[in-house]
């Protein structure tokens, strides 16, 4: 057991924001968009040739439960936090990544929602640094706190910036 405050994924005073549930809900709707064609069409195939190809079927389906499952766990694991010289995301559950960026380091900020996202009232705040092994993103945002998101990391960003 590690001493308070060593634990890398649990810095000490950090309030975690969550993102929304309706992520879990778009990633489901993607995941069977294309799962659920190539099983239908596996069941064709096995009923115009042979039963064996009903196989692709059974696994694309079964591909699908677990996709579904899967989800319904990373969803809740994503999160971020501010803090004053930084930004933390956080996600993963078997395997837990933290990602520190710091307000200096960010050049650009992007908010990006597709139809589905748009359609269920989420975005995605996309920060970009100099490196790219430190970009980070927030997915499953309502509009109105990826806005103020972007808002205040790009001004947060300026202020650090403008001090170097």
């Amino acid at each position: 057991m590690s001493a308070p405050g060593l634990e890398p994924f649990a810095p000490e005073g950090v309030q975690w924001r969550r993102v929304s549930p309706r992520l879990a809900t778009v990633q489901r709707i993607a995941l069977l968009a294309w799962l659920l064609p190539i099983a239908l069409v596996a069941l064709v195939l096995a009923a115009l040739l042979t039963w064996w190809v009903a196989t692709a079927a059974v696994l694309a389906l079964l591909l699908a439960a677990w996709g579904w499952w899967v989800v319904g766990r990373q969803v809740p694991a994503w999160g971020y936090a501010e803090r004053d010289d930084d930004l933390l995301v956080t996600h993963g559950v078997l395997f837990k990544s933290i990602v520190v960026v710091p307000y200096g380091r960010l050049q650009f900020v992007d908010v990006q929602a597709g139809p589905l996202d748009r359609r269920f009232g989420i975005a995605r705040v996309q920060l970009h640094t100099a490196s790219p092994s430190t970009d980070a993103a927030v997915p499953g945002l309502p509009p109105e706190e990826a806005a103020r998101l972007r808002d205040r990391l790009a001004a947060r960003g300026e202020a650090r910036l403008a001090g170097l």
